[in-house]
């Protein structure tokens, strides 16, 4: 298999296949490669929650941009716009609370503090233990595993090539390009944007650069289909939990409790010793819960740095080597910062500053 491309994409989630799409908008010929199936890595096992009530500070206008992106995607996705609220138990995480959302609200997130009496109106199965709370009416969710079959399609659609089943053994640089391996499967492309989340440092390697990259392995449940529990995204001050019911009755419990394992031994699995106080939590906050049986749960890896902001750019050392990723807030802001980085590969200035995989991170 031999094949010539403008640009070879390692990567077949949210960030590659949206950049994919953008670049060849843009006239470029792309092949995406992605070592398991199209959206069924980090961007297919996430909880789907889009809440600002849950992003950095400094991400905040990108946050607001990929969310609207999902919402006029609309029921293709399963994008739900329900509102959200974020709890607070004691004292202390109201403090916690009210110095984050202000944050938030003042990088322009639409947040506001409610009664507990507004809050028990709209939430009636939440705890009464809660005494204080936030909420943002843009708070909602979308089903992440619609995401390969979304992609995919788009793709299809627009001509873009793609490989499934290509684990990237090995990258070479060549005088015209780069040299991108699989076994005895060969990409040749002028280009290389490396767009593998959890696996990105391995990959990286592969071609003599050293990311400061590691891997978190969030943990998310699901439960048996239940009554009606609650309407909005529910969440916690620490950030420790998120909860949304879907259509169906099952509940989608998350948090980013970890589980165990790295990337290079496949899919992580879930720690009892994590999984349990991520559950007691979600029970604390809404008691009706005790009744309702966990069917599932399973992990996924998330990539960072050591400030938690993305790597979005060029690498400084190969010409035409560029990373996008580790992302914290991935799913809701994958769409946008892609197509910043698709403009920026094709030489034209993003909308906003992109994030120099280059930096320092020694104060991080």
């Amino acid at each position: 298999m031999n094949f010539k491309f403008d640009i070879a994409i390692i990567g077949g989630g949210i960030m590659g296949c949206e950049t994919a799409l953008r670049l060849t908008e843009g006239g470029m010929r792309v092949v995406v490669l992605e070592q398991g199936d199209i959206g069924q890595g980090a961007s297919g096992v996430n909880a789907g929650t889009l809440s600002m009530q849950i992003k950095r500070v400094k991400l905040m206008p990108y946050a607001i941009k990929g969310h609207a992106i999902w919402e006029k995607l609309g029921e293709i996705i399963g994008f739900h716009k329900t509102g959200g609220y974020t709890l607070a138990f004691n004292d202390r995480e109201a403090e916690l609370l009210k110095e984050r959302m202000m944050l938030k609200k003042e990088a322009g997130a639409n947040i506001s503090f409610v009664s507990l009496n507004q809050l028990k109106e709209k939430e009636p199965n939440l705890a009464n233990k809660v005494v204080a709370a936030s909420y943002c009416p843009d708070d909602g969710y979308a089903n992440s595993s619609l995401t390969g079959y979304y992609y995919r399609t788009r793709m299809e659609n627009a001509g873009i090539n793609y490989v499934e089943k290509f684990k990237v053994t090995n990258i070479r640089q060549t005088s015209d390009g780069y040299e991108v391996s699989s076994g005895e499967n060969l990409i040749i492309a002028k280009r290389v944007l490396l767009a593998c989340g959890g696996w990105m440092k391995d990959v990286a390697a592969m071609i003599g650069e050293e990311l400061p990259i590691r891997a978190r392995i969030n943990t998310v449940s699901v439960t048996e289909r239940a009554p009606k529990l609650m309407s909005t995204v529910i969440g916690h001050a620490t950030g420790l939990l998120t909860m949304k019911q879907k259509p169906n009755g099952t509940v989608l419990i998350g948090g980013g409790w970890q589980g165990k394992g790295t990337p290079e031994e496949g899919r992580g699995t879930v720690a009892t010793d994590s999984l349990i106080p991520n559950l007691q939590l979600a029970k604390y906050a809404v008691p009706k819960l005790s009744n309702v049986r966990i069917v599932r749960s399973w992990t996924g890896f998330e990539a960072n740095v050591p400030d938690f902001y993305p790597l979005a750019g060029a690498l400084p050392n190969k010409e035409n080597l560029y990373v996008l990723g580790c992302v914290r807030g991935g799913y809701t802001i994958g769409p946008y910062i892609s197509r910043l980085m698709g403009d920026f590969i094709l030489g034209e200035e993003p909308e906003m500053p992109l994030f120099d995989p280059s930096r320092s991170f020694e104060s991080a």
